[in-house]
């Protein structure tokens, strides 16, 4: 899993880059390989925003989160990105097994 993150208005620090890349990488055992992350870090007067990218699959899922600190907002963006990831794979598959049944 490629994870790239970016930092806007805010200085990048080591511990907040190996934060995002851990948190974002539980959602890499729901995709297929390979799977491209891209994550921006915003600091915009109080608010602190992540957002994500996530390209996996033929699919891209999108994630913006803002709250008091940047901690708090990357771990409601990953959580967030689970529930969307699980929620399309649900679907896929219960689509599949229609198809299936349609079939026979």
């Amino acid at each position: 899993m490629r994870i790239s993150v970016t930092f806007r208005h805010t200085e990048p620090t080591e511990a907040l880059k190996e934060y995002a890349t851990a948190k974002l990488s539980k959602v890499k055992k729901y995709l297929e390989e390979p799977v491209e992350a891209d994550v921006v870090l915003t600091v915009e007067k109080f608010r602190h925003i992540a957002e994500v990218n996530v390209k996996a699959d033929g699919n891209v899922f999108n994630g913006t989160e803002s709250g008091a600190d940047m901690y708090s907002s990357i771990d409601l963006l990953a959580d967030k990105m689970e529930r969307q990831i699980k929620k399309h794979k649900t679907k896929a598959r219960s689509k599949a097994a229609h198809a299936r049944n349609a079939a026979e």
